[in-house]
């Protein structure tokens, strides 16, 4: 239960970045819905299939669809008290982000894959969604830039895997790894620490 409660909110953070983005375009209605659906469950999708994993899991389950629904409707009735778009897309993109490396991780444990491929999934989890949400807005992918993003989850996943070697629960490790991702990814942005680029600006 524990682990679905925290994919609901990845995908629900996932879809209000989606739809600040879109807004930010301009979008029309539809083009912000889908935006919010290809930004809350790409990675999922895309994590699902690698892994043999179908009907992806959305399709089974439509609580995920309506947590996208419930957030494209909340970010655009308050979407002039969240309108900082800059802020408020790099909070939640952070948040999803930080709770989809778990999910992702924790999908491969649960099928026996070896620790790098899971800290793979769990990266490819928090990561796709957005980089699908880039590539239709006309952006170049935040994972391909010199922002901490995907090292963030990878740094996550080995806590992860740290963490439960350890006498802890289960659902402490989820909270503690998440965080882990959300604090770096943070401190990142505040201290503007980058990876080295390879060219000179």
């Amino acid at each position: 239960m524990f682990f679905q409660i925290v994919e609901i909110l990845g995908t629900f953070a996932f879809a209000i970045s989606g739809v600040l983005v879109a807004l930010e375009k301009r979008m029309d209605v539809f083009g912000v819905l889908i935006i919010a659906f290809v930004t809350s469950v790409g990675g999922g999708t895309v994590r699902d299939i690698l892994i043999g994993f179908t009907p992806v899991t959305w399709m089974v389950n439509m609580i995920y669809v309506y947590a996208i629904l419930a957030a494209t409707v909340f970010a655009i009735v308050f979407r002039k008290r969240i309108d900082y778009l800059r802020t408020s897309l790099f909070l939640f993109d952070t948040i999803g982000i930080g709770l989809y490396t778990v999910v992702g991780v924790e999908k491969g444990v649960a099928i026996g894959l070896h620790p790098i491929i899971c800290i793979s999934l769990g990266t490819i989890t928090a990561c796709f969604g957005g980089v699908i949400r880039d590539i239709l807005c006309n952006e170049i992918p935040v994972i391909f830039r010199k922002e901490v993003y995907a090292t963030a989850c990878i740094v996550g996943g080995i806590t992860y895997f740290l963490l439960r070697k350890l006498p802890i629960d289960n659902n402490v490790v989820f909270i503690i790894s998440g965080s882990v991702v959300i604090i770096i990814r943070l401190i990142a942005v505040k201290f503007k620490i980058s990876l080295p680029s390879l060219y000179k600006d």
